[in-house]
C-alpha cells in the first residue's frame, strides 16, 4: 500500500506556509522537505510525523514514535489547524538546521 495523492495534497497544504516544500516517496510513504531539509514523514496510512528528538518539548506531551526513528506523531489538533502545524514544523526545523 502506498500513500495516496489526496494524503500528499493534505500534507503539502497543511504545511504550505512553510515556503518551498518538496516530497519524496519512500517505503510506501513520503518524506517532506523544506528547502532541502527533511522535517516530516507521512506513512502509507496517512499518519504524519515530525522529526524531533524531544517530542514532549515540541508538542507539550509525548506522542507516538515512528518505529525507533526520531519522528513523532503530529497531535490531532495540529492536523486540523495549519497555523499550529506550521508553528510546530518551524520549531522542529529550527533544531534541525
Amino acid at each position: 500500500m502506498s500513500v495516496s495523492d489526496a494524503d500528499i495534497a493534505f500534507a503539502t497544504d497543511l504545511f504550505n506556509d512553510l515556503g518551498h516544500l518538496t516530497t519524496r516517496k519512500m517505503f510506501g510513504g513520503i518524506c517532506l522537505y523544506q528547502d532541502g531539509t527533511v522535517f516530516a514523514l507521512m506513512t502509507s496510512g496517512g499518519q504524519l510525523y515530525l522529526k524531533t528528538k524531544d517530542p514532549e518539548q515540541l508538542f507539550g506531551e509525548p506522542t507516538a514514535q515512528f518505529h525507533n526513528m526520531p519522528y513523532h506523531a503530529l497531535p490531532d489538533a495540529a492536523l486540523e489547524d495549519p497555523v499550529l502545524a506550521v508553528d510546530l514544523a518551524n520549531s522542529a526545523l529550527s533544531v534541525l538546521r
